[in-house]
């Protein structure tokens, strides 16, 4: 029984000296653990107790998230369309323009004397159909 109690307090030390070899990191995470203990800020129960708040926590939180890209989208499009409306409506405007230009008596004239045709000089004549009877 004897050898057995020496083997076990010759490797304590052993184990001791790899947690001291470890990182940094790993000493501060430590001490962190055990503030928290000391506190009792995390314990088994509590923590299974709150889960569903937790989840709940982060749900609403990815649904802001999402909803606030979804906004931005929406008003994105919105600025292109309005961009868009407005190129539109100028285009608009300029062809109504040059169609009310075209549509002068005087334009169409010019447009067709190429083709031979002439304004007519004399007034239209009104013809009147005779009764029958």
């Amino acid at each position: 029984m004897n050898k057995i109690k020496k083997k076990e307090t010759e490797e304590i030390p052993v184990v001791e000296q790899e947690k001291e070899s470890s990182s940094s990191f790993n000493f501060s995470v430590d001490k962190l653990m055990n503030l928290f203990k000391v506190f009792n800020l995390f314990n088994r129960d509590l923590v299974i107790r709150n889960i569903p708040f937790v989840l709940y926590l982060t749900f609403i939180a990815l649904f802001y998230i999402w909803n606030s890209y979804t906004i931005d989208k929406t008003v994105r499009e919105i600025d292109k369309t309005d961009k868009e409306l407005k190129e539109l409506r100028s285009e608009f405007i300029t062809g109504k323009s040059d169609l009310m230009y075209k549509c002068k008596m005087t334009e169409v004239a010019k447009n067709i004397e190429m083709y031979g045709i002439k304004e007519s000089k004399e007034a239209p004549k009104k013809i009147i159909k005779k009764n029958q009877q």
